[in-house]
């Protein structure tokens, strides 16, 4: 009987350019993380040893895409980068019309500015920091409609960004059609910790908003991820590639707003895509005043082309594959160690669960900032906040927000680190988790009016 060996997994990809990177002191790190503020947005990056702090902008481009960095067409109108961009988002996504903008929150907020007026209210599967934002300064109010295990860090619900179809009922019943502009239906939910919405609640979605009139609109900024994990985990799919799954997806909305920064795997870059003719041509009136011409929206040529091509990488099967299992594997690892983190393991990151990590502290002491600051100091691995810091204040009240999850969101940059920088970073966390009982909170010293946890200093207590 021949014995079945169980075979490693391998990035789908070698490297061919190096950055060296520098291991501080304990004693730097210390100055360094105090004249931040405790603020881990604020360290210098040359003071980083592993920079988990986001995936937006950090992944490393191929040679596909650096080669089409060099045919760049940097005309002011028309540049021919333009059509091959509108081409593979209607090719991958299917939407008709492209707005470019210089990264997702450009799109949020043509889209918030061209659609929501005072008064409206936008639901969607959890908040998102700069899409409320720009809903606000509308004059919207976004309303969570996301199902209750989203809110629940140990709940191993396997498609934690549902929307609650009950929910998403009363809403509109509440407020009446005409003050919804729209639905916001992220994939891979970001603030649930890189969750992803099955198709089945899509399609559900869908026929509850053609019956009221009321249109969808996609953050697609990690749609690649959330389609893996239908593919992984929902009946019906698992022969279905990559690139099926996410035009099945778009095909359910009416449109989208895309950070490229993520799946498509570039520095810098987004858009915003719809299907509807006539708010296609307001976002393209407006994406004049703010971004550039229609036909570049704050993007160089050259930024278009590895978009472009950054799009048709990110359904490649063996790619996803590979940035979810690398995700999966910190996340295994430190479960080994015994660190609470959010389950399922998401696909952008993995969050750790601050309130259960450190059960001392309230959260009004911020203790998902202060784990961001001890895991900096403990081996110079940068991560960030994602709880009450983020979730800012209510602004009726002005009261933290206090919200159920509290995070510390490790992010992965895709295809930059290795595995063996994996176990790195988990043994960096595990070590502050063995001393989490002597972990003191911060009090906030400096706080910015909107979109505090960019900015906002502290100290400790």
């Amino acid at each position: 009987m021949t014995e079945t060996r169980r075979r490693s997994w391998a990035e789908p990809y070698k490297i061919k350019m190096v950055e060296p990177i520098r291991m501080t002191t304990r004693a730097e790190r210390e100055q360094a993380i105090a004249e931040a503020g405790y603020n881990t947005f604020l360290l210098k990056s040359e003071d980083v040893y592993i920079d988990l702090l986001t995936d937006s902008g950090t992944s490393a481009m191929s040679d596909r895409q650096w080669a089409g960095m060099m045919l760049g067409d940097e005309s002011y109108a028309g540049s021919r980068n333009f059509y091959h961009l509108e081409a593979a988002v209607r090719e991958i996504y299917g939407y008709k019309h492209l707005v470019p903008t210089h990264q997702g929150r450009g799109a949020e907020h043509i889209l918030s500015q061209i659609t929501t007026k005072p008064g409206d209210v936008v639901p969607g599967n959890m908040y998102f920091t700069t899409t409320r934002l720009h809903q606000e300064l509308a004059g919207g109010a976004f309303v969570d409609v996301i199902i209750d295990e989203a809110h629940d860090p140990a709940s191993e619900h396997p498609f934690k960004g549902n929307v609650d179809l009950d929910k998403l009922q009363r809403v509109i019943d509440e407020n009446g059609p005409e003050k919804i502009p729209y639905v916001c239906i992220a994939t891979a939910v970001n603030m649930a910790g890189g969750q992803p919405i099955s198709l089945a609640n899509l399609k559900a979605v869908r026929a509850l908003c053609d019956a009221h009139g009321v249109r969808i609109i996609h953050d697609a900024t990690r749609v690649a991820e959330n389609a893996y994990f239908i593919k992984e985990r929902e009946p019906g799919y698992g022969d279905k590639s990559i690139a099926e799954i996410v035009r099945e997806i778009c095909d359910l909305t009416d449109g989208c707003t895309m950070s490229a920064k993520k799946d498509a795997l570039v520095n810098i870059g987004g858009f915003l895509a719809l299907n509807d003719e006539e708010l296609f041509d307001a976002a393209r009136n407006t994406v004049v005043v703010y971004e550039g011409l229609h036909t570049y929206g704050g993007m160089a040529g050259r930024d278009m082309e590895a978009v472009a091509i950054g799009l048709h990488e990110s359904v490649e099967y063996e790619h996803i594959k590979a940035r979810v299992g690398q995700v999966l594997y910190l996340g295994t690892k430190l479960q080994e160690f015994g660190v609470p983190i959010i389950v399922p393991i998401g696909g952008h990151g993995v969050f750790l669960d601050a309130k259960a990590f450190l059960p001392q502290l309230d959260q009004d002491v911020y203790p998902a900032q202060a784990l961001t600051a001890e895991i900096y100091l403990e081996g110079g691995v940068r991560t960030m906040e994602r709880g009450n810091v983020s979730s800012g204040r209510d602004p009726k009240t002005g009261e933290n927000r206090r919200p159920k999850l509290e995070m510390v969101r490790v992010t992965i940059p895709r295809r930059v680190y290795t595995q063996a920088h994996m176990d790195v970073t988990a043994e960096t966390i595990a070590e502050v988790y063995d001393r989490r009982a002597s972990i003191k909170g911060l009090r906030m010293v400096y706080e910015p009016k909107v979109l505090r946890f960019f900015q906002a200093m502290f100290e400790p207590l």
